[in-house]
């Protein structure tokens, strides 16, 4: 009604591009309607088939635990839990896994203390009695002196200890070295970084 009229020619002439006639940069293909775009964005809010998604959700989780415990295995910082971040818990982690420290052997001498008690001799009451207060008593004092050493090497790099470093050397030299968490980054003997 209003505008120019069409030539027979352009209402014959095909209105899609050719693969030899496509442009580069441009999109090559007739835009796609809404309603067909929106067909395709909807999902369902509840799950219509809830085993299918609760299995779908479960490997999700495993895969996410997965990946968060190798990243605690090799110590990266993104993966560890907010007590051990930081270069300063590093520095204090690697202080301490670099020295043999007694309390780690604390549960391997209880147990052989535990099958002692069984034994009803007036020697072995009093072998058991030993054992547990004087090694616990070494494992202290130990913890204690291996801290006055890390706290020195703490200060003179990082200025001053911060509260709960001591707690958190002490508790990581009564865990036995195979159970740490984050593992171990250095060998015994050598110094921390």
């Amino acid at each position: 009604m209003f505008g120019r009229k069409k030539t027979l020619n352009e209402e014959l002439a095909p209105t899609v591009t050719t693969d030899q006639e496509a442009r580069p940069g441009a999109k090559n293909r007739p835009t796609p309607k809404r309603r067909e775009q929106e067909a395709l964005n909807k999902r369902p809010l509840i799950v219509t088939d809830r085993k299918a998604a609760g299995q779908q959700d479960k490997a999700a989780r495993r895969e996410a635990m997965a990946r968060q415990r190798a990243g605690m295995m090799t110590g990266e910082d993104k993966y560890l839990p907010a007590r051990d971040k930081g270069p300063r818990r590093r520095f204090i982690r690697d202080a301490v896994d670099s020295r043999w420290n007694i309390g780690e052997f604390m549960l391997p001498v209880m147990l052989i203390v535990l099958l002692l008690s069984f034994v009803k001799q007036s020697w072995a009451l009093l072998l058991v009695f030993v054992l547990v207060y004087g090694l616990i008593l070494v494992a202290i004092g130990d913890a204690l002196l291996m801290w006055r050493r890390t706290r020195r090497k703490v200060e003179d790099k990082f200025g001053s200890a911060e509260r709960g470093d001591a707690w958190y050397a002490i508790m990581r030299a009564f865990q036995m070295r195979r159970t740490r968490m984050p593992k171990p980054q250095v060998d015994r003997g050598r110094r921390p970084a």
